[in-house]
Parts: C-alpha cells; sequence; structure tokens
C-alpha cells in the first residue's frame, strides 16, 4: 500500500516563488541608531489610520496626543515587535504609553 503512494507521490517539487510585494522587513534592533529607531516607530504609528501624522512626534503620547484608546495602544505596541522583531513582556508594553518610551524599549533592548 504505502509503495504504490510513493510512486504516486511527485518526485521533486519546484520550489515556489515569493512576490516582492509579499515579502516582510524584519530587522533586528541591534545595530540601530536612535534617528533608525525613531524614523521607524514614526513609521509604524504613520501606518495606523486613527493617526494623525500632523500631529505625531517623537514627543506624543498614545492617548492625549494621537487620541489612541488602550486596545489601539496594545496595537502599536505590537506592530513596533513585529517591525523590530523583539518580543516586548506585557508588563514591559503596559509601561509604553508614548513614542518616547517605545523608542527608549527598542533601543535598550535592542543594545548587546
Amino acid at each position: 500500500m504505502f509503495r504504490l503512494a510513493l510512486r504516486a507521490a511527485p518526485r521533486y517539487v519546484r520550489p515556489v516563488a515569493v512576490p516582492r510585494a509579499m515579502a516582510v522587513r524584519a530587522y533586528s534592533a541591534a545595530s540601530l541608531t536612535k534617528e533608525d529607531v525613531t524614523s521607524r516607530v514614526l513609521d509604524v504609528l504613520k501606518s495606523f489610520e486613527k493617526v494623525d501624522a500632523s500631529k505625531l512626534a517623537p514627543t506624543s503620547q498614545f492617548t492625549a496626543d494621537l487620541g489612541l484608546d488602550s486596545l489601539d495602544a496594545v496595537e502599536v505596541v505590537m506592530a513596533i515587535e513585529e517591525e523590530f522583531a523583539i518580543e516586548i513582556p506585557d508588563a514591559e508594553a503596559d509601561a509604553i504609553d508614548s513614542v518616547d518610551k517605545a523608542i527608549e524599549y527598542v533601543i535598550k533592548v535592542g543594545t548587546p
């Protein structure tokens, strides 16, 4: 029975090419400068439709300045985790409530 299954199985499977549009950019924060981290965190926030780009600055508070609620703030932290390929523990994620704190955390964790 298994011999028959092996005969029917293809001998060579051609690898599937991934289109460029589906490629995911994932960098660690190990060798990034503060300017690089700041730029990327601001880019992550600009991608949220609830964030008004004109109000966005490195000193912006998620709730007071950007008008994000607690669920939005959690989504921002998750997006930052994904952008920098890091994992932020829940206790520390709760303390990240501004762009400055997010930048400081990524720099602190990303430097060896």
